[in-house]
């Protein structure tokens, strides 16, 4: 039994705990809950009972914006720049392809491929780009193209989200993240974007690749424009979806980083607030199986604490990262502080695919060697230059 003074949240933990499925109204009684101790001891026995594994993971890969052109407006976006913006850039070819060899010689399998809404490419343009990866680089792992994107595709190209998917999965897109969601309630999209999709038709993107037996993450950003309950009904929305697919392998959730953005006047959420909410997420998402941590947007300190509070995945060792630097939140970590971290709790520290596959060990000793000589921080610093100097 969690120890907390007040009956309705306790009896709500320990209902979660012994793994019975609580409803919206009791996660909201929790999320307004100040109770951060309980919350996390609560996520902790579920992440347990769930991974009782004595390792917790992590991964190596790289975020690639391949475009920062958008016709999207989002509020809350510091890196997009309009169609007519001398700002825009489409990465070479040549120069994204050599991001992907740095990532593989440093122990990479996968890249994490996002863009913005570019108002002219065709779908032709998006398979050869993922021809030209896939002929190179057979054996990583295309991570690509969030729902927001997907859904582009289909008003630019005239064409289904089943054919759009299709195409783009012969073509060599392995996995969808889950990017674009912020809050799925059509009342905060609304009020935060314009132009981009709304909520009924990121889940579809989701429910057809799931369908055609893709996998993909889901996440939230939160601390803007949403209520509590809009929190609770974005997480039901993903839950239901998991129910009928079994698509989602992760959940993440980060809060809003308010900087050189439109929305800058909004103070920001803190490390309270993060870790309270990915506590009751991990109560209330029962059915997906993984939540990493965000010490991209919180820190070494508070990404470690994240592996108390629900999270049994430390995430991206990330060797690139563009959108949140532009908004002016630059956390970097190294493998060994990554590893070091899982550590220090009791953990060995193990290297994972998107399926969640454990890596060989060898391989993972050659991708820690790799990092140490290389100093991948410095790199991603060199990388981001631009980026940090705005």
């Amino acid at each position: 039994m969690i120890a907390t003074s007040n009956s309705s949240v306790r009896s709500i933990l320990d209902k979660a705990i012994a793994g019975q499925r609580i409803s919206c109204h009791e996660a909201l009684v929790l999320l307004q809950s100040a109770d951060l101790s309980a919350l996390g001891q609560a996520a902790q026995a579920v992440t347990k009972r769930l991974h009782p594994e004595n390792y917790r993971t992590y991964n190596i890969d790289r975020n690639i914006n391949y475009t920062n052109v958008c016709t999207a407006v989002c509020d809350f976006c510091a890196f997009y720049r309009t169609p007519k913006s001398d700002e825009g850039y489409v990465l070479d070819r040549q120069e994204l392809l050599e991001k992907i060899q740095e990532t593989v010689d440093l122990g990479g399998n996968q890249i994490l491929m996002q863009g913005g809404l570019h108002p002219h490419f065709k779908l032709e343009w998006y398979e050869e780009l993922l021809g030209d990866i896939k002929s190179r680089f057979p054996n990583v792992n295309v991570h690509g193209f969030s729902p927001p994107e997907l859904h582009h595709f289909t008003k630019v190209n005239k064409l289904s989200i089943e054919t759009v998917l299709g195409r783009l999965k012969q073509a060599g897109l392995g996995s969808i993240p889950g990017g674009g969601a912020e809050i799925l309630v059509d009342r905060v999209r609304s009020a935060i974007t314009r132009g981009k999709v709304m909520t009924d038709d990121w889940l579809n993107v989701m429910r057809v690749w799931h369908e055609m037996g893709g996998i993909s993450s889901a996440t939230m950003m939160f601390g803007h424009a949403e209520t509590l309950a809009e929190r609770i009904e974005h997480l039901d929305r993903l839950r239901s979806l998991q129910d009928q697919t079994q698509g989602f392998t992760a959940f993440i959730c980060w809060t809003f980083q308010p900087e050189n953005t439109q929305m800058s006047h909004i103070p920001p959420s803190g490390s309270f607030e993060y870790l309270k909410t990915q506590a009751v997420a991990r109560l209330f998402l029962d059915n997906i199986p993984n939540i990493q941590s965000s010490w991209v947007t919180q820190g070494l300190k508070i990404g470690q604490l994240a592996l108390l509070f629900g999270a049994n995945d430390m995430g991206s060792l990330m060797l690139e990262e563009n959108v949140v630097a532009e908004a002016g939140t630059v956390h970097f970590l190294t493998l060994d502080q990554i590893r070091d971290a899982i550590s220090e709790l009791g953990y060995i520290p193990r290297q994972r695919d998107v399926f969640y596959h454990l890596l060989d060990e060898a391989f993972e000793q050659k991708a820690v060697e790799a990092n140490r000589a290389n100093q991948p921080i410095e790199k991603r610093l060199t990388n981001l230059g631009p980026l940090i100097d705005k």
